[in-house]
């Protein structure tokens, strides 16, 4: 009775770290994915690829997004202001304005994280190998900047049955009526 215990508690214990979190070594903050306004990388029409050294890429982000972006780190869990978003829209990366996800591919994953099943193309995510913290799990990168975004798991729901776990502080959001408008003046 005694090792079923023990077996359910390590079971449980090895679920909840197979989840999005990973610990940070840095002292956590609240994260804010507001850009720093020298980043000059940053476009939403642009699809070049950005390469710049960390020493660049901090002088440019703020230290919340350079924290997750460059150096691998994770916001709090719950702390997302996409967390529990509906709005209607696209979500880009908050180093460089490569559009990532769709709205309507969002869902609510109860991990603590923007989630979303399927990213808005082939090319806008990246993927690596994941071993840290004793884990296996697959990275995902912006496929434009290669910024840490988050993890992908094989838990998410139809039609892709994936989740896109992704860290709220390197998101940007546009609303589908604003993204509209300025294409319209833009033509």
């Amino acid at each position: 009775m005694k090792t079923n215990i023990v077996l359910l508690v390590l079971l449980l214990a090895t679920a909840v770290l197979q989840g999005c979190y990973a610990q940070n070594n840095n002292k956590q903050r609240h994260m804010d994915s507001t850009n720093n306004k020298k980043n000059e990388v940053y476009s939403r029409t642009d699809s070049s690829k950005v390469v710049l050294s960390n020493d660049e890429w901090k002088k440019i982000l703020s230290p919340e997004v350079y924290t997750v972006a460059r150096e691998k780190g994770t916001e709090r869990p719950y702390t997302s202001k996409y967390e529990n978003s509906k709005e209607i829209g696209t979500y880009y990366c908050a180093v460089c304005g490569n559009a990532l996800f769709k709205s309507d591919t969002k869902f609510e994953s109860g991990c603590g994280w923007p989630s979303f099943y399927e990213p808005i193309s082939k090319g806008s995510i990246i993927y690596a190998p994941d071993n840290s913290y004793g884990m296996e799990r697959t990275e995902v990168m912006c496929g434009r900047c290669k910024s840490h975004l988050g993890h992908v798991f094989e838990d998410g729901p139809p039609p892709t049955g994936l989740r896109y776990c992704i860290n709220g502080v390197v998101l940007d959001f546009a609303k589908a009526q604003e993204a509209e408008k300025k294409y319209k003046e833009g033509q």
